[in-house]
C-alpha cells in the first residue's frame, strides 16, 4: 500500500496531501485503479530484505504464509518460485489483488482475501498462520484503536513458535505516504506493541529506494512467538 515520494527527510510519500484522503478502502481502490503498481512508491522488483529475514524462519514448503496488506506485491511470486505452498494474500484494495491474481494466473498455492486489517471479517475466522509479513503497512494506522485492532488480529493468529515480519518507516523516515499521515516505529517501540510472547530475534535500518529514486528509511523485525 502507497505512493511515490519526493527525497527529503520527513516529506509525503506517495500523491500530494489530500486533505480528503482517509485510510480507507475507497482511497487504496483509487490508487491502484489510477497509478500502474510498478510506479507506486513502494513497489519492489525484488523485495530481498523481507526474502532474507524468511529464510531466517527456516520455514516448511507448506508453512502457511500471511502477507497483509500484499497489494501487488512481488514478495508471492518470489515465493512460489521457493515452493512455498499455502499462501494468503489480503489486502484492502480488491483493485490491487486483481493486479496480484493476473500476474501469478490465480496459482492454486495462493488464496486471495479482501478484507480490512482493522475491521476484520473474514480473517477473523481465518486459521492460524506460520508466518504474518507486513511491510509497509503498519505505519498506515494511527489511531490506537486501529493499532489495538491490528495487534489483536496479529496475536490471536500465529502459531506457537511462529513467526512475524514488520517493515515500517523509521524515525528517519517519510511522514506521511499516499497523501496520509503515517507512525514512525523502531525495533523498541514495536516490541513494546508486540508484548512479552514474542520475542524480536532479529532487527535493521534499510533504506528502500523506490521507483523514482528517491529513499525512505525503513526498520526491519523478526518476531518469533514463544
Amino acid at each position: 500500500m502507497t505512493n511515490s515520494c519526493d527525497t527529503s527527510k520527513g516529506a509525503s510519500c506517495g500523491s500530494k496531501p489530500n486533505p480528503e484522503n482517509t485510510n480507507s478502502k475507497q482511497h487504496w481502490e483509487n490508487v491502484y485503479a489510477k497509478t500502474d503498481h510498478s510506479k507506486l512508491g513502494w513497489f519492489e522488483e525484488n523485495p530481498q530484505p523481507s526474502l532474507d529475514l524468511i529464510a531466517k524462519c527456516k520455514l516448511k514448503s507448506d508453512a502457511k504464509i500471511l502477507n497483509v496488506g500484499a497489494g501487488a506485491t512481488t514478495l508471492v511470486d518470489k515465493l512460489l518460485d521457493l515452493n512455498f505452498t499455502n499462501i494468503i494474500a489480503t489486502d484492502i484494495s480488491e483493485n490491487a489483488l486483481n493486479v496480484l491474481t493476473d500476474r501469478i494466473n490465480s496459482n492454486k498455492f495462493v488464496k486471495i482475501i479482501v478484507d480490512d486489517l482493522t475491521h476484520p471479517t473474514v480473517l477473523n475466522s481465518m486459521e492460524k498462520v506460520d508466518l504474518w509479513h507486513d511491510r509497509a503497512v503498519l505505519h498506515f494506522f494511527i489511531k490506537e484503536e486501529d493499532q489495538s485492532t491490528y495487534f489483536n488480529l496479529l496475536k490471536s493468529k500465529i502459531n506457537e513458535k511462529g513467526y512475524v515480519i514488520l517493515a515500517t518507516f523509521n524515525f528517519d523516515g517519510a511522514t506521511k505516504c499516499s497523501g496520509l499521515p503515517i507512525k514512525q516505529y523502531d525495533a523498541k517501540t514495536l516490541s513494546d506493541k508486540m508484548g512479552m510472547d514474542f520475542l524480536l530475534i532479529y532487527n535493521f535500518n534499510y533504506t528502500y529506494t523506490m521507483p523514482s529514486g528517491d529513499k525512505r528509511e525503513y526498520v526491519y523485525t523478526l518476531f518469533q512467538k514463544i
